[in-house]
């Protein structure tokens, strides 16, 4: 999607931030998860450090702010797993996610197309040993989204998950969620043989041979809505939109196995049905 357009009117500095992500529901210890559009909000007046900077009020004593920080996006510069540099490999999804990399004190995990920076409390133990145990079926490679990622364990905390100026169509957990379904249907097949057979015939390693259930992100939107799990308010000029992870894990994860047809094409349905028949 295009993020929403921003009035210049609007100033925003780190109090008004703070104010905003409370009324969003962030409590003490929280992590917060962004996505979102700096200009979207107006004129902030610290750019990205007042973003991050009021969300840490906001979830102080002892909270985290993290951001999905990507660098692989399939360009011929952009293409080469082994180019990424944790350090120095820019991120392409916007100033915010380029404002929270560059910032001295955050941390960020190593992968080269789902990195996370976060900067807070728990923003070593948020990024560390990225893809190091428990690997996951993903279209860009099995250590995105491990057992051992940022994902896995933003799941396991409940974050608070925040959309700035944005909607579900760049909600990077989708494909976290995607990696489950797929794990989950791999498990029913009674051999490691089997399994991975299986598992060759979808996209891996960023090949484009195979197929994936990618989600579309306006679907989601609405499930959470239904299911009143989805809050709005304003950040400025900017929707915010928030939810918990480990709900729109859980209840995205049921819809997608209960109700398969609604989401998926018929590709991958025909591979789904093949392994529960």
């Amino acid at each position: 999607m295009q993020p929403e357009k921003g009035n210049p009117e609007c100033k925003i500095d780190d109090p008004e931030v703070c104010r905003a992500f409370l009324e969003a529901g962030v409590v003490a210890g929280d992590t917060v998860l962004i996505h979102g559009s700096l200009s979207s909000m107006g004129w902030v007046q610290r750019g990205a450090a007042s973003v991050f900077d009021g969300v840490l009020s906001a979830a102080s004593p002892g909270g985290t702010v993290a951001m999905p920080t990507l660098w692989y996006n399939g360009t011929e510069e952009r293409n080469f797993p082994e180019q990424f540099d944790v350090r120095n490999s820019p991120a392409w999804n916007g100033a915010l996610a380029e404002g929270m990399r560059k910032d001295p004190n955050s941390f960020r995990s190593q992968h080269f197309s789902h990195a996370v920076s976060a900067l807070g409390r728990r923003a070593e133990e948020l990024t560390r040993d990225s893809g190091v145990t428990g690997l996951a079926p993903s279209p860009w490679s099995e250590t995105a989204f491990a057992a051992a990622s940022p994902w896995q364990r933003l799941y396991e905390w409940n974050a608070l998950y925040a959309f700035i100026g944005v909607d579900f169509s760049v909600c990077t957990m989708k494909h976290y969620i995607e990696s489950r379904l797929v794990s989950r249907l791999l498990s029913l097949l009674p051999t490691e043989e089997e399994r991975l057979a299986k598992r060759k015939e979808l996209t891996k390693d960023c090949n484009r041979k195979g197929f994936w259930p990618y989600l579309a992100g306006a679907p989601i939107e609405e499930l959470l809505n239904e299911h009143s799990l989805l809050k709005k308010t304003k950040l400025g000029s900017a929707t915010l939109r928030v939810v918990r992870t480990r709900p729109l894990v859980e209840v995205l994860g049921q819809d997608l196995w209960q109700n398969p047809g609604k989401w998926f094409k018929e590709e991958f349905l025909a591979w789904r049905e093949s392994i529960l028949r």
